[in-house]
């Protein structure tokens, strides 16, 4: 509750310092959705398809349905399996607590069309870049995120993109039992980085899979990096073939970007002809030194820049706007694109202790 209170206040004197300086809405920066087109007016995404076993008619049939298997498991799977959103596969069940059937199978109340939230955010819940990293997130937290997108407090600044309108549709056919044990399994999941960020001008050619992520196509550094974060798979079959919850991520950042991310983190800087100019309210303020979160604040270090980039750029355009947003968009509302993008280049960065495994119960 102290913490919160600190943070009311924190908003309240960041809103009125930044009233005059509040920076106007820059167009989406399309790196942080793998876009390579702004969204037009009309542009809206349906819910993603529901899983099924079916065999993709543009691929072999004996290579969807060899058994795979991945280093250090005991597991065998086939690509079929794989897909199959709603019974999700397990690599590494020594990894995390036994997966309820919420996070195997999907809401019950959606019978055999369940996704469940394993398939998406990982059986360990560290997800993708396209989605968000839950695990050691606060179960209080966790619970409220489930809530405002069920009622649709949670919105994409790109309407283009398929998993927010999933995510609404999973939430709003959750039990509050469901949404209890989604949320405590993946608050004792312990966070561990995997993202490697490097500061670089150029980097190996992108292949961007439109909406999804960016996949290393090239060796040799011979693409602008251009102000962008670009995050990519380590292996990219590894990553999205076989979704291997171990295999790693890169995320390349604008030279610079870590040291000014740190400064506005820390102290809500930027510098500015040579002299430190307030932009923000610290984020230590509310998510802690450790950047570990606890209660209603969510832990924000080592986690995927492109997921905390549309966050941040989300509550600054309204789309965001559930339980707490009213602290965050003083925080955003005179900060620029490429000041979020240091921030997240610094936070992904970051190697914060392990925190405990979240014990609270979700509410």
């Amino acid at each position: 509750m102290k913490r919160i209170v600190l943070c009311v206040v924190g908003a309240a004197l960041g809103a009125a310092s930044a009233a005059s300086l509040s920076a106007q809405v820059e167009p989406l920066p399309l790196w942080a959705w793998a876009r390579s087109t702004q969204p037009q007016p009309g542009d809206k995404a349906a819910p993603q398809a529901a899983p099924n076993r079916n065999l993709r008619p543009n691929e072999n049939p004996q290579e969807q349905t060899r058994p795979r298997t991945v280093q250090g498991s005991a597991a065998s799977y086939s690509l079929v399996d794989v897909r199959d959103g709603h019974n999700v596969i397990d690599w590494f069940p020594g990894d995390h607590p036994a997966m309820p059937p919420i996070i195997k199978n999907g809401p019950a109340s959606l019978g055999e069309t369940a996704r469940g939230c394993g398939s998406c955010h990982l059986p360990n819940g560290k997800g993708r870049p396209e989605n968000a990293p839950v695990a050691g997130q606060p179960a209080a937290y966790f619970v409220q995120q489930l809530r405002d997108f069920a009622a649709g407090r949670r919105l994409s600044s790109d309407p283009r993109k398929p998993n927010t309108p999933t995510m609404a549709m999973l939430a709003k056919a959750m039990s509050e039992e469901e949404m209890r044990q989604a949320a405590e399994y993946f608050a004792a999941v312990k966070w561990t980085p995997w993202i490697t960020v490097k500061e670089a001008e150029l980097i190996p050619e992108m292949e961007l899979e439109d909406g999804n992520m960016y996949i290393t196509h090239g060796k040799e550094p011979t693409e602008k990096l251009a102000g962008r974060i670009v995050e990519t798979p380590e292996d990219a079959f590894q990553a999205n073939g076989v979704r291997n919850p171990r295999s790693g991520w890169i995320a390349y950042v604008p030279v610079g970007s870590v040291a000014r991310g740190k400064r506005l983190v820390e102290a809500g800087e930027v510098m500015a002809d040579g002299r430190p100019v307030r932009k923000t309210i610290a984020c230590v303020t509310c998510h802690g030194a450790d950047m570990n979160g606890a209660g209603e604040f969510p832990a924000i270090g080592s986690r995927s820049p492109s997921y905390m980039m549309r966050q941040l750029y989300d509550f600054k355009t309204g789309r965001r706007n559930g339980t707490f947003a009213a602290i965050m968009q003083p925080v955003v509302a005179n900060l620029t694109n490429d000041e979020m993008r240091d921030i997240v280049a610094y936070l992904a960065s970051i190697k914060p202790a392990a925190p405990a495994p979240q014990t609270a119960s979700a509410r």
